[in-house]
């Protein structure tokens, strides 16, 4: 019986999808020098695609090897950090000394992300949620990210202030900071969806195809802003787990419940504060004789009772 791994034509499979997408992430640079735009976003984002599969066929497989692994660097490297850089670089920063700076800061980033990201996959100590984060802007996300302000323009032409050099460049030198940063972002690898959210998802999914394939500039736009939005969610998240050792074993349904059970505990005000504030107020109140219906009302609204006659 043949197994998996002795299978050559199985090894190779996922080495072929990872050339394919370098070869399709330097396509980009040509697609740029030719003036069109729609042709470098599509292969910069083709790239990402095939970034994505090429590790799970391999896993899938039983087919990851040394070799496939140095390759998805040296690919991730020239995909979503060379070619977003050259991209840009000939679309709008040719002719600039400060922007072929700003581009190889931008590729240096990213060659310097990926080697973290090496370094830190033999990392022992760390706690058990942080798998469910990436340290930094992942590689794919953040050649897309770069490529926003080129999005833009195909889509509403190069009159908009995203189109300008000094915003372009300050955007790839935020973007090249994002990647090398410690923000923990979301890792997909690790989600887990609820039974029950599995239809509404299918259905967002088959929204998302929709988009993409009728309005591809503003959906690919669209999905670029809201992951930028998600990074703060994902340091509070991160934060959160952090203070929580209780949490970092636990299902998705039990971190919510210990999360709402600490913010019922957090919110309940001392006792003895507010019985001695309401005393205060009390002392205060107007003495007389009889007691007015003012005075009844706002003891009810204090939560006191007045001493009944005969009683003790």
């Amino acid at each position: 019986m043949i197994t998996v791994r002795s299978n050559p034509g199985v090894r190779f499979l996922p080495n072929a999808i990872t050339v394919l997408a370098m070869c399709a992430g330097l396509s980009a640079v040509q697609f740029a020098l030719n003036r069109q735009l729609d042709g470098a976003i599509a292969a910069v984002a083709v790239a990402a695609v095939l970034d994505g599969l090429d590790g799970r066929i391999a896993r899938l497989l039983d087919a990851t090897t040394r070799m496939g692994a140095e390759l998805d660097s040296l690919s991730d490297a020239m995909s979503f950090g060379v070619a977003p850089a050259l991209t840009l670089y000939v679309w709008q920063l040719q002719g600039n000394k400060v922007g072929w700076v700003v581009s190889l800061i931008f590729a240096v980033c990213m060659i310097l992300r990926l080697a973290r990201f090496n370094t830190l996959l033999d990392d022992t100590e760390s706690p058990p949620f942080s798998k469910e984060f990436f340290v930094g802007v992942p590689a794919p996300a953040a050649g897309l990210l770069a490529l926003l302000p080129l999005v833009l323009t195909a889509r509403f032409g190069s009159s908009g202030w995203w189109a300008s050099q000094p915003v372009v460049m300050v955007w790839i030198v935020a973007i090249a900071v994002l990647a090398v940063s410690r923000i923990p972002t979301l890792s997909l690898k690790t989600v887990k969806v609820p039974p029950k959210m599995v239809a509404p998802l299918l259905v967002l999914v088959a929204v998302l195809a929709a988009g993409i394939v009728t309005f591809p500039r503003v959906s690919l736009a669209l999905a670029l802003v809201l992951y930028l939005v998600h990074v703060p969610y994902a340091a509070y998240r991160h934060a959160w787990l952090s203070k929580h050792p209780e949490a970092w074993e636990a299902p998705p349904r039990e971190r919510r419940a210990i999360r709402r059970r600490n913010q019922r505990l957090g919110l309940r005000p001392p006792l003895r504060r507010s019985v001695a504030g309401a005393a205060r107020r009390v002392r205060r109140l107007p003495r007389r004789n009889g007691h007015s219906g003012a005075d009844r009302r706002s003891s009810r609204r204090l939560g006191l009772r007045g001493n009944r006659p005969g009683s003790r």
